[in-house]
C-alpha cells in the first residue's frame, strides 16, 4: 500500500465508497469536494497495489488558530481495518502539520461512536464532551492532542 496526498479526482473515489464504508449511512454531505480542491497538502489517501482506495484522511491547518491542525474526516475500508492504516494516516498528518507550525491537533466525533473514542484515546488524545456543539441537543466528543512543534 502507498500513502500520498489527495488530488481533486480522489473526491470521486471517496464519494463512491463512503456510504458503504459507513454501513449504508448517508455520509457524502459531510465531505464536499472543496476539501479535495483546497486541502491537498494536509490530506491523504492510501491505495492498495492495484490502485484501489484503502483509506483516506482529510485535514487542514486552522486559519483561526494557525498552531492547530484539524482532522475533518478519516475512513478505512472495513475489510482493511485493524491493520494500522488509520494510525499511519494520523502519523503522516501529525508530521505534516507539525512541519507547518502546528502544536496541537483536534477532531470530533459523535458520542455514539465508541470505537472512535477508543481509537483516539489509544493515540493519546484528550477527550471531552461538547454539549450542543453541533446545535441544540447535538453533543459531540471533542479530541485534542499536543504534538509539539
Amino acid at each position: 500500500m502507498k500513502v500520498r496526498n489527495v488530488i481533486e479526482d480522489d473526491y470521486y473515489k471517496v464519494i463512491d465508497v463512503i456510504n458503504d464504508w459507513w454501513g449504508g449511512r448517508e455520509m457524502t454531505h459531510l465531505l464536499p469536494r472543496l476539501f479535495f480542491d483546497h486541502f491537498q497538502q494536509s490530506s491523504f489517501v492510501v491505495e492498495e497495489d492495484n490502485n484501489e482506495l484503502a483509506a483516506f484522511l482529510i485535514g487542514f491547518v486552522s486559519q483561526t488558530h494557525p498552531d492547530e491542525g484539524y482532522i475533518h474526516f478519516i475512513g478505512v475500508n472495513p475489510e482493511l481495518r485493524n491493520r494500522g492504516i488509520a494510525r499511519e494516516l494520523y502519523r503522516q498528518f501529525f508530521q505534516t502539520v507539525r512541519n507547518l507550525g502546528c502544536e496541537k491537533v483536534k477532531c470530533i466525533t459523535s458520542p455514539v461512536n465508541e470505537s472512535s473514542v477508543s481509537f483516539h484515546k489509544s493515540l493519546g488524545f484528550s477527550v471531552s464532551l461538547g454539549r450542543d456543539y453541533a446545535g441544540l441537543g447535538q453533543d459531540r466528543i471533542l479530541f485534542s492532542k499536543f504534538i509539539g512543534s
